[in-house]
């Protein structure tokens, strides 16, 4: 699943749609897309939907940020999408992307925390180990996606959790 998010220039001009693929088909918003798709050049499409038509350029677009720029007919808009994992870890309190500062740790889902990698007050980079979860029979090892210094934890091992309980917080 992909969501994009759709922002012109005029206040509270702005779209969400959410895509996904399934068994072959395009999904928008979770319908069928019944539309028709032309690539015309690298940057430049043709696209027929709900009875409209639409001239795209893509102006600018960074793969890293998930940010872009283009023209619809003549209007710029902003674009910046979110795959499912940007969305999970969104909803873990850890951004990804260019934002590297951890604020909180969610549990991802519901289950038992097994150990504990850090204390309060250790500093934490990109990559470290943070906890061990288990859920459904697996060990899930919990990493640091950015910086941050361990403000507080707040499970122990052996305790139960459920699905975005904070685990521990950031500063």
């Amino acid at each position: 699943m992909l969501k994009v998010e759709v922002t012109g220039s005029g206040a509270g001009d702005k779209r969400i749609f959410e895509l996904s693929h399934e068994e072959g088909k395009l999904l928008i918003n979770g319908e069928i897309f019944s539309g028709d798709l032309i690539k015309l050049s690298d940057r430049h499409y043709h696209l027929l939907w709900e009875h409209r038509s639409y001239d795209i350029d893509i102006i600018d677009y960074d793969g890293e940020g998930k940010v872009g720029k283009m023209l619809i007919n003549g209007v710029e808009l902003q674009t910046r999408s979110q795959t499912s994992l940007d969305l999970l870890l969104e909803s873990m309190g850890m951004q990804a992307g260019k934002s590297k500062k951890l604020n909180v740790l969610r549990a991802p889902m519901p289950g038992l925390i097994q150990s504990l990698s850090i204390n309060e007050g250790e500093e934490v980079a990109p990559g470290d180990n943070l906890l061990v979860l288990v859920a459904m029979k697996m060990e899930n090892v919990l990493k640091a996606t950015g910086s941050g210094k361990v403000k507080s934890i707040k499970v122990l091992p052996g305790e139960i959790v459920e699905k975005n309980q904070v685990l521990m917080e950031f500063h």
